[in-house]
C-alpha cells in the first residue's frame, strides 16, 4: 500500500504563483458545480470586490490556495481552493489553519466567511475547522452578502455567514 503523500508546505504566495491561481480557482468550482446541481457560478472576478489582505499557497507550484481580505475590520476568508486531484489530503485544512495564523499574527480578533450551507465542503468543512454560523454580520459582510445575491450565488443554494475567533 502506498503511504498517503504529505501536504505540500503552506507559504506565501509569491507573484509568480498568481497566474495559477485562476486555473486552481476554476476546477475547485467544477466540483462545487457538480454538488450544486451543475449551475454557473459567477466569474470569480466579479466576487471579489477588494483587494487581498493576504494570499497563501500550498506547493510549488500550488496545488492549492487561500485568499484572505480585510473587510470590517476582521479577515475574511474570501476564497479556499484545492485542485481536486489533491483534495482530500488535508491541504484545505492546513490551508485554512495557515489563514488563521497569518490573520492572528497581524492582529485581527476573527476571521469570517461566506459559503454554502448545504455543501459537505463548504459549512461543515468549516465547522470542522472551528468556524461558527454567524447571524448577525456587521455593516461590511451585509454588505458582502447583498453582493453576493445580487450575483446570483444565493439563487444556487442557502448561503451562511461564519467566523472563528482568533
Amino acid at each position: 500500500m502506498t503511504p498517503p503523500k504529505a501536504v505540500p508546505r503552506i507559504r506565501t504566495a509569491a507573484p509568480e504563483d498568481l497566474p495559477a491561481l485562476p486555473a486552481i480557482e476554476a476546477a475547485a468550482d467544477g466540483v462545487l458545480i457538480k454538488e450544486l446541481g451543475n449551475r454557473a457560478l459567477p466569474a470569480p472576478e466579479l466576487t471579489t470586490p477588494v483587494e487581498p489582505l493576504f494570499i497563501l499557497v500550498a506547493g510549488t507550484p500550488p496545488v492549492g490556495f487561500a485568499r484572505v481580505d480585510a473587510l470590517g475590520g476582521q479577515a475574511h476568508l474570501e476564497q479556499l481552493s484545492v485542485q481536486p486531484d489533491s483534495g482530500r489530503r488535508g491541504i484545505g485544512r492546513s490551508l485554512v489553519e495557515a489563514a488563521l495564523d497569518a490573520a492572528r499574527s497581524r492582529g485581527y480578533p476573527w476571521m469570517t466567511l461566506c459559503t454554502f450551507a448545504a455543501v459537505p465542503f463548504n459549512a461543515l468543512f468549516y465547522a470542522s475547522c472551528g468556524f461558527e454560523e454567524f447571524a448577525r454580520p456587521g455593516p461590511a459582510l451585509a454588505a458582502l452578502r447583498i453582493h453576493e445575491a445580487q450575483l446570483g450565488l444565493d439563487d444556487l443554494g442557502p448561503r451562511i455567514v461564519m467566523r472563528i475567533r482568533l
